[in-house]
């Protein structure tokens, strides 16, 4: 039996079905709970059908935990013979921010096209810091690189405040790409084991997906003021001779009215859990039709875990928010873990043996409904096994909550969730 027979067969056991609801505030809701044929083949087919995006082979994968991330970017830029593109939240100077630019003048200078698209609330236009003009974009420009803000605030309203992209994208030649948490900034250096050093979880992929990876990237150049890529920078799937292990969809979201694919995307991902779900995610808080899932699938007997930042973050009414989800989880029967050392900012779900997702894309609603997202997800059981062993690691590093050790709610966390459930609210 060939596999699309197999799906056929499949598709009247999914009953992964999304509908269109006009109330809560006119917004459009996802409908569950739905299950999903069991395995990557009945997964893939869903994701397809959901976000035009499928599980394609041909893929080889790396893991890259905290600063490591750098050395293999910088390697991969200095060897790039046509192009470099990055498109990232955050740019501001330091240490490893000169890595970067050394490697990119040098490129440039060489004739690589060098393009970078950078979100100026990321990079510090709120703050009314000049430091990425004078330090990054003007040694850069000098040297032959383009480089545009996504988006300018000026004279913009609060929507259009809202409406940035949190993309992390490299794309080297065509063939190589990155994505994950990952910011170009002095947090992202180090092991994520001292306050100052954030803990992230990143990826370097070889493969057809790479293509989908530099398709974001040009769309953000187009908005951001620039023109068309050259057929260069998309290679031919033929023409990259992959032949890598792991299966692997690239998911691009953008915020929109209705349900997004990123939100889309993490459903499905929750829903093609059989045994286990482990989430890493640096800002956990879900809508509620979100925890409702979650719950369950704790019903149906999947291991549940959640690993958020502890008391060390960036945002502290997110970190109450996230806290605020705690009791009727722990209640469910999940098992909670907050990292002690650092800000965990890591946007990672392992599903079974088989599934892993590395991206941009946080758990609450500001990134599944306003921003641009992107998470490469991965039919890879070394891959996950590799993920499973970052756990064990973080976890010696982090403090499980229980009912009794902080994991009831209380008045504050109740308003922290309200006020960060409305900031990314449909209007």
């Amino acid at each position: 039996m060939d596999e699309m027979q197999q799906l056929e067969d499949l598709l009247p056991q999914a009953g992964a079905h999304f509908l269109e609801s006009d109330r809560e505030r006119a917004r459009h809701e996802m409908q569950g709970p739905f299950m999903l044929p069991p395995g990557p083949t009945g997964f893939s087919f869903a994701l397809y059908q959901s976000v035009g995006v499928g599980l394609i082979p041909g893929h080889r994968l790396e893991l890259l935990e905290n600063g490591t991330v750098f050395d293999r970017m910088v390697e991969d830029i200095r060897n790039a013979k046509q192009s470099v593109h990055i498109l990232v939240y955050i740019w501001r100077p330091c240490d490893v921010s000169d890595r970067i630019i050394e490697a990119l003048v040098d490129r440039a200078r060489a004739g690589v096209q060098c393009r970078v698209v950078v979100d100026p609330v990321g990079s510090e236009e709120l703050r009314g810091s000049k430091d990425f003009d004078l330090k990054v974009e003007k040694v850069l420009t000098d040297a032959g690189v383009e480089v545009h803000y996504y988006r300018l605030l000026a004279g913009k309203v609060m929507g259009r405040l809202l409406g940035r992209t949190h993309n992390k994208i490299v794309v080297v030649d065509g063939r190589i790409g990155y994505t994950g948490g990952f910011g170009i900034w002095k947090v992202w250096e180090g092991d994520g084991l001292k306050e100052e050093e954030w803990r992230d979880t990143n990826v370097r992929v070889e493969g057809p997906e790479v293509r989908r990876m530099q398709l974001s990237f040009s769309r953000h150049w187009q908005e951001s003021g620039g023109g068309l890529l050259p057929p260069s920078a998309f290679p031919e799937v033929e023409e990259q001779e992959t032949d890598g292990p792991a299966s692997a969809g690239f998911v691009d979201s953008a915020g929109k009215l209705g349900v997004t694919d990123a939100e889309r995307m993490v459903r499905l991902v929750i829903a093609a859990a059989r045994e286990r779900l482990w989430i890493a995610n640096a800002y956990f808080t879900p809508p509620n039709a979100m925890l409702e899932q979650l719950e369950e699938k704790l019903r149906q007997g999947v291991e549940v875990r959640i690993l958020g930042p502890g008391p060390v973050h960036d945002v502290p009414i997110i970190r109450a928010s996230q806290r605020s989800t705690y009791e009727r989880l722990l209640s469910a029967g999940a098992r909670i873990y907050e990292y002690q050392p650092s800000m965990m900012h890591a946007k990672t779900i392992l599903v079974d043996d088989w599934l892993a997702v590395v991206g941009s894309t946080n758990l609450d609603v500001l990134s599944l409904n306003k921003l641009g997202e992107g998470s490469l997800l991965m039919n890879d059981p070394e891959f996950v096994r590799k993920l499973e062993r970052c756990w064990a690691k973080d976890l010696r590093h982090s403090k499980e909550i229980t009912l009794e050790n902080g994991g009831r709610t209380n008045p504050w966390r109740r308003v922290a969730r309200r006020a960060t459930q409305l900031v990314g609210r449909d209007r």
